[in-house]
Protein backbone atom coordinates (compact mmCIF):
# COMPACT_ATOMS: atom_id res chain seq x y z
CA UNK A 1 0.00 0.00 0.00
CA UNK A 2 1.47 3.34 -1.06
CA UNK A 3 1.70 5.86 1.76
CA UNK A 4 4.84 8.00 1.37
CA UNK A 5 5.56 9.86 -1.87
CA UNK A 6 8.69 11.73 -2.94
CA UNK A 7 7.91 14.73 -5.14
CA UNK A 8 10.90 16.08 -7.08
CA UNK A 9 10.60 19.79 -7.87
CA UNK A 10 8.36 22.54 -6.48
CA UNK A 11 7.31 24.31 -9.65
CA UNK A 12 3.61 24.57 -10.39
CA UNK A 13 3.42 20.87 -11.35
CA UNK A 14 5.23 19.86 -8.15
CA UNK A 15 2.84 21.90 -6.04
CA UNK A 16 -0.12 20.29 -7.80
CA UNK A 17 1.43 16.88 -7.09
CA UNK A 18 1.76 17.67 -3.37
CA UNK A 19 -1.88 18.75 -3.22
CA UNK A 20 -3.04 15.64 -5.12
CA UNK A 21 -1.18 13.46 -2.61
CA UNK A 22 -2.87 15.22 0.30
CA UNK A 23 -6.30 14.79 -1.30
CA UNK A 24 -5.72 11.02 -1.36
CA UNK A 25 -4.38 10.84 2.20
CA UNK A 26 -0.79 10.24 1.08
CA UNK A 27 2.28 11.71 2.77
CA UNK A 28 4.29 13.83 0.29
CA UNK A 29 7.83 15.07 0.77
CA UNK A 30 8.93 17.52 -1.90
CA UNK A 31 12.61 18.07 -2.66
CA UNK A 32 13.56 21.44 -4.16
CA UNK A 33 17.19 22.18 -5.02
CA UNK A 34 16.75 25.99 -4.92
CA UNK A 35 15.55 28.17 -2.06
CA UNK A 36 12.05 28.92 -3.33
CA UNK A 37 9.05 27.53 -5.19
CA UNK A 38 7.99 28.47 -8.72
CA UNK A 39 10.39 26.55 -10.95
CA UNK A 40 10.29 28.02 -14.45
CA UNK A 41 8.22 31.00 -13.34
CA UNK A 42 10.59 32.36 -10.70
CA UNK A 43 12.65 34.92 -12.60
CA UNK A 44 16.28 35.49 -11.63
CA UNK A 45 18.93 37.57 -13.37
CA UNK A 46 21.35 34.66 -13.11
CA UNK A 47 21.15 31.35 -14.95
CA UNK A 48 20.93 28.59 -12.35
CA UNK A 49 22.29 25.17 -13.26
CA UNK A 50 19.57 22.55 -13.63
CA UNK A 51 16.73 25.10 -13.48
CA UNK A 52 14.69 26.51 -16.32
CA UNK A 53 15.46 30.10 -17.21
CA UNK A 54 13.10 32.82 -18.44
CA UNK A 55 13.55 36.38 -19.67
CA UNK A 56 12.26 39.47 -17.85
CA UNK A 57 9.61 40.35 -20.42
CA UNK A 58 8.01 36.88 -20.62
CA UNK A 59 4.20 36.91 -20.65
CA UNK A 60 1.96 33.84 -20.51
CA UNK A 61 0.69 32.43 -23.80
CA UNK A 62 -2.57 31.23 -22.25
CA UNK A 63 -5.16 33.45 -20.58
CA UNK A 64 -5.83 33.24 -16.87
CA UNK A 65 -9.26 31.56 -17.02
CA UNK A 66 -7.79 28.76 -19.14
CA UNK A 67 -4.53 28.25 -17.23
CA UNK A 68 -5.56 28.60 -13.57
CA UNK A 69 -5.71 25.44 -11.49
CA UNK A 70 -9.05 23.70 -11.18
CA UNK A 71 -10.12 24.75 -7.69
CA UNK A 72 -8.29 28.05 -7.33
CA UNK A 73 -9.43 30.84 -9.70
CA UNK A 74 -7.03 33.70 -10.21
CA UNK A 75 -7.89 37.01 -8.51
CA UNK A 76 -10.34 38.98 -10.63
CA UNK A 77 -8.00 41.99 -10.88
CA UNK A 78 -5.17 39.92 -12.41
CA UNK A 79 -4.62 40.70 -16.12
CA UNK A 80 -5.85 38.14 -18.63
CA UNK A 81 -2.33 37.38 -19.84
CA UNK A 82 0.09 37.43 -16.95
CA UNK A 83 3.64 38.79 -16.89
CA UNK A 84 5.87 36.13 -15.36
CA UNK A 85 6.08 37.91 -12.00
CA UNK A 86 2.28 37.97 -11.79
CA UNK A 87 1.98 34.26 -12.47
CA UNK A 88 4.67 33.63 -9.85
CA UNK A 89 2.49 35.60 -7.44
CA UNK A 90 -0.41 33.27 -8.27
CA UNK A 91 1.80 30.24 -7.58
CA UNK A 92 2.67 31.63 -4.15
CA UNK A 93 -1.00 32.35 -3.40
CA UNK A 94 -1.86 28.76 -4.38
CA UNK A 95 0.87 27.28 -2.16
CA UNK A 96 -0.15 29.43 0.80
CA UNK A 97 -3.89 28.81 0.37
CA UNK A 98 -3.50 25.03 0.42
CA UNK A 99 -0.67 25.12 3.00
CA UNK A 100 1.79 23.26 0.77
CA UNK A 101 5.07 24.88 1.85
CA UNK A 102 5.37 22.72 4.97
CA UNK A 103 5.89 19.64 2.78
CA UNK A 104 8.88 21.10 0.86
CA UNK A 105 12.56 20.66 1.73
CA UNK A 106 14.41 23.56 0.12
CA UNK A 107 18.08 23.56 -0.90
CA UNK A 108 17.86 19.80 -1.19
CA UNK A 109 19.02 18.22 -4.42
CA UNK A 110 17.97 14.74 -5.49
CA UNK A 111 21.12 12.84 -6.40
CA UNK A 112 19.77 9.36 -7.04
CA UNK A 113 16.44 7.55 -7.35
CA UNK A 114 16.75 3.78 -7.60
CA UNK A 115 14.58 0.73 -7.09
CA UNK A 116 14.57 -0.87 -3.68
CA UNK A 117 15.99 -4.41 -3.59
CA UNK A 118 12.46 -5.83 -3.25
CA UNK A 119 10.93 -3.44 -5.80
CA UNK A 120 9.12 -6.20 -7.80
CA UNK A 121 7.13 -6.94 -4.62
CA UNK A 122 6.82 -3.57 -2.85
CA UNK A 123 7.37 -1.02 -5.64
CA UNK A 124 9.45 1.06 -3.21
CA UNK A 125 12.22 3.50 -4.11
CA UNK A 126 15.48 4.61 -2.54
CA UNK A 127 15.83 8.38 -2.84
CA UNK A 128 19.25 9.88 -2.10
CA UNK A 129 19.35 13.63 -1.49
CA UNK A 130 22.03 16.16 -0.63
CA UNK A 131 21.60 19.21 1.58
CA UNK A 132 24.34 21.39 3.07
CA UNK A 133 26.95 18.93 1.83
CA UNK A 134 25.35 15.96 3.56
CA UNK A 135 23.80 13.02 1.71
CA UNK A 136 20.86 11.03 2.99
CA UNK A 137 18.88 8.08 1.62
CA UNK A 138 15.20 7.49 2.42
CA UNK A 139 12.68 4.88 1.35
CA UNK A 140 9.49 6.02 -0.40
CA UNK A 141 6.51 4.04 -1.59
CA UNK A 142 6.18 6.15 -4.75
CA UNK A 143 7.91 8.95 -6.66
CA UNK A 144 6.50 11.85 -8.70
CA UNK A 145 9.02 13.50 -11.04
CA UNK A 146 8.10 17.17 -11.59
CA UNK A 147 11.39 18.60 -12.86
CA UNK A 148 10.04 20.14 -16.07
CA UNK A 149 11.00 20.07 -19.72
CA UNK A 150 13.04 23.27 -19.96
CA UNK A 151 16.16 22.72 -17.87
CA UNK A 152 18.49 21.26 -20.52
CA UNK A 153 19.14 23.64 -23.43
CA UNK A 154 19.63 22.17 -26.89
CA UNK A 155 22.46 24.09 -28.53
CA UNK A 156 22.22 22.14 -31.82
CA UNK A 157 25.76 23.25 -32.72
CA UNK A 158 26.33 20.13 -34.82
CA UNK A 159 23.45 21.13 -37.11
CA UNK A 160 24.98 24.54 -37.91
CA UNK A 161 27.59 24.13 -40.66
CA UNK A 162 30.95 25.74 -39.93
CA UNK A 163 29.66 27.46 -36.77
CA UNK A 164 33.14 27.05 -35.27
CA UNK A 165 34.43 29.58 -37.84
CA UNK A 166 32.17 32.35 -36.55
CA UNK A 167 34.14 34.92 -34.49
CA UNK A 168 31.19 36.77 -33.03
CA UNK A 169 29.20 36.01 -29.90
CA UNK A 170 27.13 32.80 -29.69
CA UNK A 171 24.59 32.40 -26.88
CA UNK A 172 21.61 30.16 -26.14
CA UNK A 173 18.31 31.82 -25.29
CA UNK A 174 18.63 30.30 -21.80
CA UNK A 175 21.24 33.01 -21.15
CA UNK A 176 19.02 35.82 -22.41
CA UNK A 177 17.45 37.90 -19.64
CA UNK A 178 17.06 41.47 -20.88
CA UNK A 179 17.77 43.40 -24.12
CA UNK A 180 21.05 44.73 -22.73
CA UNK A 181 24.25 44.69 -24.78
CA UNK A 182 22.49 44.43 -28.15
CA UNK A 183 22.30 48.13 -29.08
CA UNK A 184 23.40 48.70 -32.66
CA UNK A 185 24.23 45.02 -33.18
CA UNK A 186 23.31 42.79 -36.09
CA UNK A 187 21.69 39.73 -34.52
CA UNK A 188 20.73 36.38 -36.00
CA UNK A 189 18.17 34.36 -34.03
CA UNK A 190 17.97 30.69 -35.01
CA UNK A 191 14.66 29.11 -34.14
CA UNK A 192 11.12 30.35 -34.63
CA UNK A 193 9.38 29.00 -31.55
CA UNK A 194 7.72 31.15 -28.92
CA UNK A 195 11.01 32.09 -27.28
CA UNK A 196 12.82 32.95 -30.50
CA UNK A 197 9.99 35.15 -31.76
CA UNK A 198 9.46 36.84 -28.38
CA UNK A 199 13.13 37.72 -28.13
CA UNK A 200 13.29 38.88 -31.76
CA UNK A 201 10.36 41.30 -31.32
CA UNK A 202 12.00 42.70 -28.18
CA UNK A 203 15.56 42.94 -29.53
CA UNK A 204 14.59 44.58 -32.81
CA UNK A 205 13.87 47.82 -30.88
CA UNK A 206 17.51 47.94 -29.78
CA UNK A 207 19.55 46.10 -32.40
CA UNK A 208 20.41 47.65 -35.76
CA UNK A 209 18.90 44.59 -37.48
CA UNK A 210 17.42 41.28 -36.37
CA UNK A 211 17.37 38.24 -38.68
CA UNK A 212 15.06 35.36 -37.78
CA UNK A 213 16.00 32.01 -39.29
CA UNK A 214 13.53 29.15 -39.54
CA UNK A 215 13.80 25.81 -41.26
CA UNK A 216 10.08 25.00 -41.18
CA UNK A 217 8.09 28.17 -40.60
CA UNK A 218 5.36 28.62 -38.02
CA UNK A 219 1.70 29.51 -37.50
CA UNK A 220 1.11 32.63 -35.40
CA UNK A 221 -1.80 32.79 -32.96
CA UNK A 222 -2.51 36.29 -31.57
CA UNK A 223 -3.43 36.74 -27.92
CA UNK A 224 -6.09 39.26 -28.81
CA UNK A 225 -9.20 37.83 -30.49
CA UNK A 226 -12.70 39.04 -31.34
CA UNK A 227 -13.82 42.15 -29.45
CA UNK A 228 -10.35 42.30 -27.93
CA UNK A 229 -10.95 39.26 -25.73
CA UNK A 230 -8.35 36.51 -25.24
CA UNK A 231 -8.25 34.42 -28.40
CA UNK A 232 -7.91 31.11 -26.60
CA UNK A 233 -11.33 31.51 -24.94
CA UNK A 234 -12.94 30.62 -28.25
CA UNK A 235 -10.22 28.36 -29.60
CA UNK A 236 -10.19 25.97 -26.61
CA UNK A 237 -13.86 25.02 -26.43
CA UNK A 238 -15.59 21.65 -26.48
CA UNK A 239 -17.75 22.74 -29.40
CA UNK A 240 -14.71 23.58 -31.55
CA UNK A 241 -13.03 20.35 -30.48
CA UNK A 242 -16.09 18.31 -31.50
CA UNK A 243 -16.22 20.01 -34.90
CA UNK A 244 -12.51 19.29 -35.46
CA UNK A 245 -13.02 15.65 -34.44
CA UNK A 246 -16.03 15.14 -36.74
CA UNK A 247 -14.53 16.73 -39.83
CA UNK A 248 -11.94 14.91 -41.96
CA UNK A 249 -8.48 15.88 -40.62
CA UNK A 250 -7.52 17.60 -43.88
CA UNK A 251 -10.66 19.77 -43.75
CA UNK A 252 -10.11 20.57 -40.08
CA UNK A 253 -6.53 21.66 -40.71
CA UNK A 254 -7.64 23.72 -43.72
CA UNK A 255 -10.16 25.56 -41.53
CA UNK A 256 -7.52 26.18 -38.86
CA UNK A 257 -5.09 27.52 -41.44
CA UNK A 258 -7.78 29.78 -42.87
CA UNK A 259 -8.50 31.19 -39.41
CA UNK A 260 -4.81 31.72 -38.63
CA UNK A 261 -4.27 33.44 -42.00
CA UNK A 262 -7.07 35.93 -41.30
CA UNK A 263 -4.93 38.46 -39.37
CA UNK A 264 -2.13 38.24 -41.96
CA UNK A 265 -1.16 35.93 -44.82
CA UNK A 266 1.60 33.65 -43.53
CA UNK A 267 2.58 32.73 -47.09
CA UNK A 268 3.00 36.38 -48.04
CA UNK A 269 5.18 36.92 -44.98
CA UNK A 270 7.24 33.84 -45.92
CA UNK A 271 6.69 32.03 -42.61
CA UNK A 272 3.99 29.47 -43.50
CA UNK A 273 5.06 25.95 -42.45
CA UNK A 274 5.78 23.55 -45.30
CA UNK A 275 4.03 20.22 -45.71
CA UNK A 276 0.93 18.85 -44.04
CA UNK A 277 2.40 18.19 -40.56
CA UNK A 278 0.69 20.45 -38.05
CA UNK A 279 2.94 22.42 -35.73
CA UNK A 280 1.74 24.00 -32.51
CA UNK A 281 1.06 27.69 -33.28
CA UNK A 282 3.18 30.21 -31.45
CA UNK A 283 1.47 33.05 -29.59
CA UNK A 284 2.57 36.54 -30.61
CA UNK A 285 0.94 39.69 -31.95
CA UNK A 286 4.02 41.79 -32.79
CA UNK A 287 5.83 39.65 -35.35
CA UNK A 288 3.81 40.73 -38.40
CA UNK A 289 4.22 44.45 -37.68
CA UNK A 290 7.96 44.04 -37.06
CA UNK A 291 8.36 42.24 -40.38
CA UNK A 292 6.35 44.97 -42.09
CA UNK A 293 8.64 47.62 -40.62
CA UNK A 294 11.74 45.69 -41.71
CA UNK A 295 13.17 45.57 -38.21
CA UNK A 296 12.91 41.77 -38.41
CA UNK A 297 13.94 39.96 -41.57
CA UNK A 298 12.83 36.35 -41.95
CA UNK A 299 15.44 34.02 -43.44
CA UNK A 300 15.55 30.30 -44.34
CA UNK A 301 17.84 27.86 -42.57
CA UNK A 302 21.58 28.46 -42.40
CA UNK A 303 23.83 26.78 -44.99
CA UNK A 304 27.18 27.87 -43.48
CA UNK A 305 29.00 30.39 -41.32
CA UNK A 306 32.13 32.38 -41.99
CA UNK A 307 34.13 34.55 -39.57
CA UNK A 308 31.66 37.45 -39.56
CA UNK A 309 28.94 36.40 -41.96
CA UNK A 310 26.27 33.78 -42.51
CA UNK A 311 25.00 32.16 -45.71
CA UNK A 312 21.42 30.93 -46.02
CA UNK A 313 19.81 28.15 -48.02
CA UNK A 314 18.33 30.61 -50.55
CA UNK A 315 21.80 31.93 -51.42
CA UNK A 316 21.47 35.18 -49.50
CA UNK A 317 24.30 36.38 -47.24
CA UNK A 318 24.41 38.59 -44.17
CA UNK A 319 27.75 40.25 -43.50
CA UNK A 320 29.06 41.99 -40.38
CA UNK A 321 27.03 39.75 -38.10
CA UNK A 322 27.72 40.36 -34.40
CA UNK A 323 25.65 37.86 -32.42
CA UNK A 324 24.04 34.46 -33.00
CA UNK A 325 21.31 33.63 -30.52
CA UNK A 326 20.21 29.99 -30.45
CA UNK A 327 16.49 29.63 -29.74
CA UNK A 328 16.77 25.92 -30.48
CA UNK A 329 14.70 24.71 -27.56
CA UNK A 330 15.18 22.39 -24.64
CA UNK A 331 15.26 18.69 -23.89
CA UNK A 332 14.52 16.78 -20.72
CA UNK A 333 16.64 14.26 -18.88
CA UNK A 334 16.67 12.45 -15.56
CA UNK A 335 20.29 12.33 -14.34
CA UNK A 336 19.15 10.88 -11.00
CA UNK A 337 17.54 7.84 -12.65
CA UNK A 338 19.00 4.74 -14.25
CA UNK A 339 18.49 4.87 -18.02
CA UNK A 340 16.70 1.52 -17.95
CA UNK A 341 13.71 3.07 -16.16
CA UNK A 342 12.84 5.49 -18.95
CA UNK A 343 13.63 4.62 -22.55
CA UNK A 344 13.03 7.86 -24.44
CA UNK A 345 11.20 7.35 -27.72
CA UNK A 346 9.55 10.40 -29.27
CA UNK A 347 7.97 8.27 -32.01
CA UNK A 348 6.40 5.23 -30.34
CA UNK A 349 6.33 6.69 -26.86
CA UNK A 350 8.01 6.40 -23.47
CA UNK A 351 5.12 6.55 -21.04
CA UNK A 352 1.65 5.01 -20.69
CA UNK A 353 -0.84 7.91 -20.73
CA UNK A 354 2.33 10.03 -20.99
CA UNK A 355 2.80 9.45 -17.23
CA UNK A 356 3.96 5.91 -16.31
CA UNK A 357 7.17 4.51 -17.89
CA UNK A 358 6.55 1.51 -20.10
CA UNK A 359 7.62 -1.91 -18.87
CA UNK A 360 8.06 -1.01 -15.21
CA UNK A 361 7.15 -3.86 -12.82
CA UNK A 362 5.23 -1.67 -10.36
CA UNK A 363 3.63 1.61 -11.49
CA UNK A 364 4.85 3.60 -8.50
CA UNK A 365 6.72 6.34 -10.37
CA UNK A 366 4.91 9.07 -12.31
CA UNK A 367 6.35 11.70 -14.65
CA UNK A 368 4.28 14.86 -14.43
CA UNK A 369 4.09 17.56 -17.13
CA UNK A 370 6.37 15.85 -19.68
CA UNK A 371 3.78 16.62 -22.31
CA UNK A 372 3.21 19.25 -25.01
CA UNK A 373 -0.56 19.79 -25.22
CA UNK A 374 -2.24 22.36 -27.45
CA UNK A 375 -3.34 24.03 -24.26
CA UNK A 376 -2.05 24.85 -20.75
CA UNK A 377 0.54 22.35 -19.53
CA UNK A 378 0.05 23.28 -15.86
CA UNK A 379 -3.62 22.29 -15.98
CA UNK A 380 -2.74 18.97 -17.61
CA UNK A 381 -0.08 18.43 -14.92
CA UNK A 382 -2.65 18.91 -12.17
CA UNK A 383 -4.99 16.27 -13.62
CA UNK A 384 -2.04 13.94 -14.27
CA UNK A 385 -1.18 14.18 -10.57
CA UNK A 386 -4.76 13.36 -9.56
CA UNK A 387 -4.66 10.38 -11.95
CA UNK A 388 -1.27 9.18 -10.64
CA UNK A 389 -2.13 9.43 -6.94
CA UNK A 390 -5.34 7.47 -7.47
CA UNK A 391 -3.27 4.84 -9.28
CA UNK A 392 -0.88 4.71 -6.32
CA UNK A 393 -3.85 4.21 -4.01
CA UNK A 394 -5.22 1.38 -6.13
CA UNK A 395 -8.39 3.30 -7.01
CA UNK A 396 -7.83 2.43 -10.68
CA UNK A 397 -5.44 0.05 -12.36
CA UNK A 398 -3.32 -0.16 -15.48
CA UNK A 399 -4.49 -2.53 -18.21
CA UNK A 400 -2.52 -5.68 -18.97
CA UNK A 401 0.38 -5.69 -21.45
CA UNK A 402 -1.92 -6.16 -24.42
CA UNK A 403 -4.18 -3.37 -23.22
CA UNK A 404 -1.23 -0.99 -22.86
CA UNK A 405 -0.11 -1.83 -26.42
CA UNK A 406 -3.59 -0.98 -27.70
CA UNK A 407 -3.57 2.32 -25.81
CA UNK A 408 -0.16 3.25 -27.21
CA UNK A 409 -1.33 2.41 -30.74
CA UNK A 410 -4.46 4.50 -30.18
CA UNK A 411 -2.30 7.44 -29.08
CA UNK A 412 -0.14 7.06 -32.18
CA UNK A 413 -3.23 7.09 -34.42
CA UNK A 414 -4.59 10.18 -32.66
CA UNK A 415 -1.30 12.00 -33.18
CA UNK A 416 -1.44 11.16 -36.88
CA UNK A 417 -5.00 12.48 -37.00
CA UNK A 418 -4.42 15.74 -35.11
CA UNK A 419 -0.90 16.58 -36.30
CA UNK A 420 -0.66 14.67 -39.62
CA UNK A 421 2.34 12.72 -38.34
CA UNK A 422 3.34 10.55 -35.39
CA UNK A 423 7.07 11.11 -35.88
CA UNK A 424 9.08 12.86 -33.18
CA UNK A 425 5.99 14.14 -31.38
CA UNK A 426 5.05 11.63 -28.68
CA UNK A 427 4.60 14.37 -26.10
CA UNK A 428 2.07 16.19 -28.30
CA UNK A 429 -1.58 15.84 -27.35
CA UNK A 430 -4.98 17.25 -28.20
CA UNK A 431 -5.70 19.10 -24.96
CA UNK A 432 -9.41 18.47 -24.45
CA UNK A 433 -9.29 14.88 -25.69
CA UNK A 434 -6.38 14.02 -23.40
CA UNK A 435 -8.01 15.67 -20.36
CA UNK A 436 -11.26 13.81 -20.95
CA UNK A 437 -9.35 10.54 -21.30
CA UNK A 438 -7.65 10.99 -17.91
CA UNK A 439 -10.82 12.21 -16.22
CA UNK A 440 -12.73 9.13 -17.43
CA UNK A 441 -10.14 6.86 -15.78
CA UNK A 442 -10.61 8.47 -12.37
CA UNK A 443 -14.36 9.05 -12.44
CA UNK A 444 -14.48 12.83 -12.92
CA UNK A 445 -15.53 12.97 -16.58
CA UNK A 446 -18.59 15.09 -17.35
CA UNK A 447 -21.72 13.51 -18.77
CA UNK A 448 -22.61 16.39 -21.08
CA UNK A 449 -26.00 15.04 -22.17
CA UNK A 450 -27.08 14.44 -18.58
CA UNK A 451 -25.87 17.93 -17.70
CA UNK A 452 -28.12 19.44 -20.40
CA UNK A 453 -31.10 17.75 -18.69
CA UNK A 454 -30.17 18.65 -15.11
CA UNK A 455 -28.45 22.04 -15.51
CA UNK A 456 -28.89 23.40 -19.06
CA UNK A 457 -27.41 26.82 -18.27
CA UNK A 458 -24.17 25.24 -17.01
CA UNK A 459 -24.16 22.70 -19.85
CA UNK A 460 -24.37 25.50 -22.44
CA UNK A 461 -21.39 27.28 -20.92
CA UNK A 462 -19.41 24.04 -20.66
CA UNK A 463 -19.94 23.14 -24.33
CA UNK A 464 -19.87 26.52 -26.06
CA UNK A 465 -17.73 28.47 -23.61
CA UNK A 466 -14.03 28.11 -22.80
CA UNK A 467 -12.92 24.67 -21.64
CA UNK A 468 -11.52 25.87 -18.36
CA UNK A 469 -10.11 23.71 -15.53
CA UNK A 470 -13.16 24.06 -13.29
CA UNK A 471 -14.97 21.58 -15.53
CA UNK A 472 -12.83 18.79 -14.06
CA UNK A 473 -14.02 19.59 -10.53
CA UNK A 474 -17.77 19.51 -11.21
CA UNK A 475 -18.31 15.86 -10.37
CA UNK A 476 -16.77 12.71 -8.97
CA UNK A 477 -13.88 12.31 -6.50
CA UNK A 478 -12.26 15.64 -5.68
CA UNK A 479 -15.41 17.57 -6.59
CA UNK A 480 -15.15 21.27 -5.69
CA UNK A 481 -18.36 22.97 -4.59
CA UNK A 482 -17.25 26.26 -6.13
CA UNK A 483 -16.68 24.85 -9.64
CA UNK A 484 -20.15 25.72 -10.99
CA UNK A 485 -19.98 29.26 -9.65
CA UNK A 486 -16.47 29.71 -11.07
CA UNK A 487 -17.73 28.77 -14.55
CA UNK A 488 -20.78 31.05 -14.32
CA UNK A 489 -18.70 34.03 -13.14
CA UNK A 490 -15.66 33.60 -15.38
CA UNK A 491 -16.57 36.53 -17.62
CA UNK A 492 -16.60 38.86 -14.60
CA UNK A 493 -12.97 37.94 -13.94
CA UNK A 494 -12.12 38.31 -17.63
CA UNK A 495 -13.63 41.80 -17.89
CA UNK A 496 -12.62 43.17 -14.46
CA UNK A 497 -8.96 43.97 -15.28
CA UNK A 498 -10.06 45.75 -18.49
CA UNK A 499 -12.32 48.18 -16.65
CA UNK A 500 -9.61 50.41 -15.20
CA UNK A 501 -11.16 53.63 -16.51
CA UNK A 502 -14.84 54.29 -15.91
CA UNK A 503 -16.05 56.75 -18.58
CA UNK A 504 -18.54 59.45 -17.66
CA UNK A 505 -22.06 58.53 -18.58
CA UNK A 506 -23.49 60.60 -21.42
CA UNK A 507 -27.09 61.61 -20.56
CA UNK A 508 -27.79 62.13 -24.26
CA UNK A 509 -26.92 58.52 -25.07
CA UNK A 510 -29.38 57.30 -22.42
CA UNK A 511 -32.08 59.51 -23.94
CA UNK A 512 -31.36 58.21 -27.44
CA UNK A 513 -31.56 54.65 -26.19
CA UNK A 514 -34.86 55.35 -24.44
CA UNK A 515 -36.34 56.92 -27.62
CA UNK A 516 -35.17 53.93 -29.66
CA UNK A 517 -36.90 51.41 -27.42
CA UNK A 518 -40.09 53.55 -27.24
CA UNK A 519 -40.17 53.58 -31.07
CA UNK A 520 -39.64 49.81 -31.20
CA UNK A 521 -42.47 49.27 -28.71
CA UNK A 522 -44.72 51.65 -30.64
CA UNK A 523 -44.09 49.85 -33.94
CA UNK A 524 -44.77 46.49 -32.30
CA UNK A 525 -48.01 47.80 -30.75
CA UNK A 526 -49.13 49.30 -34.09
CA UNK A 527 -48.44 45.98 -35.84
CA UNK A 528 -50.60 44.14 -33.32
CA UNK A 529 -53.46 46.65 -33.69
CA UNK A 530 -53.39 46.49 -37.50
CA UNK A 531 -53.35 42.67 -37.37
CA UNK A 532 -56.52 42.66 -35.32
Amino acid sequence: MVKTVAVIGSGISGLGAIKACLEEGLEPTCFERSNDIGGLWRFTDEVEEGRASIYKSLVTNVSKEIMCLSDFPMPDDFPNFLPNHKYFEYIKLYAEHFKLLQYIKFKTAVCRVEKHSDFPVTGQWLVTTESNGEKKTDIFDAVMVCTGQHAQPVAAMNTLPDIEKFKGQIIHCQEYKRPIGFDGKRVLIIGMGNTGVDISTELCTRASQVYLSSRQGVWVFPRCGKRGLPNDLGFLSRYNNWISAILPPAVSRWMQKKALNAPFDHGLFNIEPEGSAWKEPLVNEELASRILSGSIMVKPHVSRFLENSVHFADGSVVDNLDIVLLATGYDYSFPFLDESIVKKDENKGSFYKKIIPLGIEKPTIAFIAFILPIGPTMVVAELQSRWATKLFKGLHKLPDTEGIKKEMLKDEQLRKKWFATAENNFRRANYIGYMDDLSADIGVELNIWKLFLTDPVLAWKVVFGPCNPYQFRLTGPGKWDGAREAILTQWDRIEKPLRTRVPKQNPKSHLESLIFWILCFGILLLAIILRW
